[in-house]
């Protein structure tokens, strides 16, 4: 086990909160970076916000190697991501582990939120830091967290046609990042990190039937009726096209990697759909 400092930002957001907790479980020496470090009880916290530049450095004393949750504000992230950037380097941070987007720099991405990612990659290069660049793919929850409408629909709708999606669970995600923290030789590498299998919104929709015994279909609609059907349920318009787009990128292929740098990473291959669909079944049932 490493006796070096490891910090992550966004340590009670989703992703961090689950890096977090298996830091602790390794006995890793861990300190949460978080807006509000009361939130934080059983391991070191500090206050720490993206764009506030004041403290940002005090903060990061004594950090070696930092996990840098991407920023869940799109369209701010570039310069949220390049104060903490900038503040890393003041305070003598060796090792900057960024979660970045599968295929960033891709033709076929999407593209919605790559560039925001490459623009942070090329800032991490530029730092003279050591970095560690996880090109996430997108996580298996973003569209099983779906299930309860789903269920509610007797239909799964979207506008992916028959794109694959090499999608993994968040926690299968936050692993990698924590074993990079933890390992070594990953110093300025760039991975691509997709599931070990790949999959449909049709495919969803029949696990989806037969773990519920219900005949669950997938219904291909526009990217406008999809957007507009979001927001009839309550979403921001502007979040609606985003996702509705999302699908579009989905069906050209923008979702799907052969990579299988991720199994490496964690030792043992992804979890199949299989598995996500029954924990977002467990989730609807049990709250």
């Amino acid at each position: 086990m490493t006796n070096k400092t490891i910090a992550i930002t966004g340590a009670t957001g989703q992703f961090g909160a689950i890096a977090l907790d298996l830091l602790k479980a390794k006995n890793a020496n861990v300190i949460a970076l978080v807006r509000n470090p009361a939130k934080i009880s059983d391991v070191e916290a500090r206050k720490f916000d993206y764009s506030k530049t004041e403290g940002q450095v005090e903060s990061l004393s004594g950090v070696e190697t930092l996990i840098l949750v991407s920023s869940s504000e799109v369209g701010q992230r570039s310069q949220q991501h390049y104060n903490v950037i900038e503040a890393a380097k003041k305070a003598g941070v060796k090792h900057i582990i960024y979660t970045s987007l599968l295929g960033a720099t891709n033709d076929n991405t999407v593209k919605s939120l790559a560039g925001e990612h490459v623009e942070t990659e090329a800032a991490l290069k530029a730092s003279g830091m050591a970095y560690t660049i996880l090109r996430n793919g997108w996580y298996t929850e973003n569209y099983t967290g779906s299930i309860p409408a789903t269920l509610a629909n007797n239909a799964f709708y979207g506008s992916a046609k028959n794109g694959k999606i090499s999608s993994a669970l968040r926690a299968e995600l936050a692993e990698a990042a924590v074993n990079v923290a933890l390992g070594e030789g990953h110093e300025n590498k760039t991975y691509e990190l997709a599931g070990s299998t790949s999959w449909t919104l049709s495919d969803l929709a029949a696990e989806i039937s037969k773990q519920t015994g219900k005949d669950i279909p997938y219904v291909d609609i526009s990217a406008e009726d999809y957007a507009a059907a979001l927001v009839q349920a309550g979403l921001d318009s502007g979040f609606a096209g985003l996702i509705a787009q999302w699908d579009v990128d989905a069906s050209k292929g923008a979702l799907f990697s052969e990579d299988k740098t991720l199994e490496k990473l964690l030792g043992r291959p992804t979890a199949g759909l299989d598995v996500a669909v029954k924990q977002a079944l467990s989730v609807a049932v049990n709250g």
